[in-house]
């Protein structure tokens, strides 16, 4: 896709999300990928709510991250498979994104999540970009994270190996996170902690990447929150029979 410059409508010549593809094309890499980002987004929106009342936050699901003009275009973006954009709004100009666009509006993701579907070399390649005349090599995408985007936290996430790495941006450099003695990783500006939860979600029985507040309460979906409160109206509905009251609830 060749890009023409639109100097009418973007007078500094640079696209913006609605000329960018939203997409390069491929495959999602396996079943596991879109609803482990569901239960990541679906899990922590109260507490996102709570933090933004005014509503001025975004997630990006397997969505390009634009940080570089390149021909083709899509060569200047990364699509981490999960991240959060805090204090910025929503939509543009009442439209949701296409893609998050580094020079439009300069706010970097808090975290980005990698699920990684191979042997974890790309996540954790820290290739530096290099040019020579023409050629340039391609920078890996844990160097491109650590000094171009700059989220102030990366995690990676094997669910083969039942594991997650967080990496937090201290003076412009990444430093392995520890984990608490809950097995937890903490994402301090937003009072949850990440880690590793074996259980069923949607159908399905994996080590999932899971939040948890920091107490060490798991941030439960909506359905399961629906589930528990259904649990404890049949628990209330029980105590009052066994006093001899027939609940009308």
């Amino acid at each position: 896709m060749k890009f023409t410059l639109d100097v009418e409508n973007n007078p500094a010549g640079w696209p913006d999300h609605t000329q960018l593809p939203e997409s390069d094309g491929t495959f999602v890499k396996n079943f596991q990928e879109h609803p482990q980002s569901i239960l990541l987004t679906d899990s922590i929106t109260p507490v996102l709510q709570r933090i933004h009342a005014d509503g001025n936050y975004c997630i990006g699901q397997d969505s390009g991250i634009y940080w570089r003009l390149t021909d083709p275009l899509e060569r200047g973006a990364e699509a981490p498979d999960w991240f959060y954009v805090p204090n910025v709004p929503p939509t543009i100009d009442g439209q949701l994104r296409r893609s998050y666009v580094m020079w439009q509006e300069f706010v970097a993701p808090l975290i980005v999540l990698e699920f990684v579907s191979g042997n974890g070399a790309e996540e954790r390649d820290r290739t530096p970009l290099l040019r020579s005349g023409q050629q340039e090599t391609k920078p890996g995408k844990f160097w491109i994270y650590e000094n171009v985007i700059h989220p102030a936290f990366y995690g990676i996430y094997e669910v083969t190996k039942a594991s997650v790495e967080v990496y937090h941006l201290i003076e412009n450099r990444y430093q392995l996170v520890s984990a608490n003695d809950r097995g937890h990783y903490p994402i301090a500006p937003l009072g949850v902690e990440l880690g590793i939860w074996q259980g069923k979600y949607q159908n399905v029985e994996l080590p999932w990447l899971r939040w948890w507040d920091s107490a060490g309460n798991l941030l439960l979906t909506g359905a399961e929150r629906a589930d528990r409160a259904q649990d404890q109206l049949e628990q209330l509905r029980a105590q009052l029979r066994s006093a001899g009251i027939e609940p009308e609830l």
